[in-house]
């Protein structure tokens, strides 16, 4: 990533307010892009992006919803952006199952409008959708996927992502001029990192149960998943956002992976690494009734393409990955008051991952 690059680039995030969005803004501000943000506010509380006050860090701060196409259409055109980043989604897998019709308006139609949007705002050059590793049919058999595996679903969330795939390939052979802006799609997950008050996610609970001293009840104990911590994916997106705003960006459209492509660690010993390095005396608690709804017990993605033309891959083990996420919530936890020095201590641990990965 060059800075000269992304200094005063006009860029656009839906789902700014989430998780991996808050780590979007930041980065992409302190890169010297002009970062415009199109969401709903923050489910959680406390949340990253409200606690930590980066509505600052935006030129424009749209809250709608992805749904709503005209409202989604006014917004790109008023903040006119060169680089688009699309987010904004439904993104669990058990929520999914709860309200199924939000998460397919959500994921599928909301891609859709963003798509049309495009289309019709000539100064996008570049798009970033970002869905999931899991719109590839799992049958639990440990493969790896690659970007040619068959995509499918289990469940409702799965399934909606990887229409987001065909939706986008087919809507940009349809309607989108590849000549004048180029479209990649972007699968990831299992991400972990400061900031990250998600429900249903095992870092979450960690956190929750070992700063305020309580038991942590977990499910699935023996699950597997590619763990990274969310600075892998999201530089592999900026990265692949330059180089398909370079004068040879054709070559880089279409759908990629980033994630480990060995899964080392289990929901277990994940919860276990975690006590240890908040030092807690909490009880571990193996709930003794398994989940109702299925979800895959085996996740791997094969990233070999990011490796060859990127340069990319998951530079950081698990462990290192969890120490930098458990750090984060401990400064943030005692700095409530003092947002500044949070925000200081995020941008640092990009620099210092910086210094580490081949492709900047």
């Amino acid at each position: 990533m060059k800075n000269s690059f992304w200094k005063n680039k006009k860029v656009f995030i839906t789902g700014h307010t989430g998780f991996k969005g808050s780590w979007l803004v930041l980065i992409l501000n302190h890169l010297g892009a002009k970062v415009s943000g199109y969401a709903l506010d923050p489910i959680s509380r406390p949340n990253f992006f409200d606690n930590l006050k980066l509505s600052k860090f935006l030129e424009n701060d749209f809250r709608a919803d992805i749904k709503n196409f005209s409202n989604l259409n006014k917004a790109i055109k008023k903040s006119k952006p060169n680089v688009i980043f699309h987010l904004a989604a439904q993104s669990s897998v058990l929520v999914s199952y709860n309200n199924p019709d939000d998460t397919i308006k959500t994921n599928i139609i909301g891609t859709f409008n963003l798509l049309k949007a495009i289309k019709l705002n000539k100064n996008v050059r570049s798009a970033i959708v970002v869905t999931t590793d899991k719109v590839y049919l799992n049958e639990d058999k440990k493969i790896n996927f690659d970007e040619n595996s068959k995509l499918g679903g289990h469940d409702i969330y799965s399934s909606s992502k990887a229409c987001c795939e065909i939706v986008t390939e087919s809507f940009v052979k349809s309607f989108i001029d590849k000549n004048r802006c180029k479209i990649a799609t972007v699968r990831s997950g299992n991400c972990i990192g400061g900031g990250d008050w998600t429900e249903d996610r095992i870092v979450k609970d960690c956190v929750e149960a070992f700063i305020h001293k309580k038991n942590l009840l977990i499910r699935s104990p023996d699950s597997t998943r590619p763990w990274q911590h969310v600075l892998e994916p999201i530089c592999g997106y900026i990265k692949l956002a330059e180089k398909l705003s370079s004068q040879n960006g054709n070559r880089f459209a279409g759908s990629w992976n980033f994630g480990p492509s060995k899964v080392n660690l289990s929901v277990l010993n994940l919860a276990k690494l975690g006590k240890q390095i908040f030092n807690s005396k909490s009880k571990i608690i193996i709930k003794k009734k398994g989940l109702k709804k299925h979800e895959a017990k085996y996740l791997s993605l094969n990233s070999k393409k990011s490796f060859k033309y990127l340069k990319w891959k998951v530079y950081m083990k698990p462990e290192v990955s969890l120490k930098l996420t458990f750090d984060w919530f401990k400064i943030f936890y005692a700095n409530k008051r003092n947002n500044k020095k949070v925000i200081d201590f995020t941008i640092n641990q990009f620099e210092n991952f910086k210094k580490i990965i081949k492709y900047f």
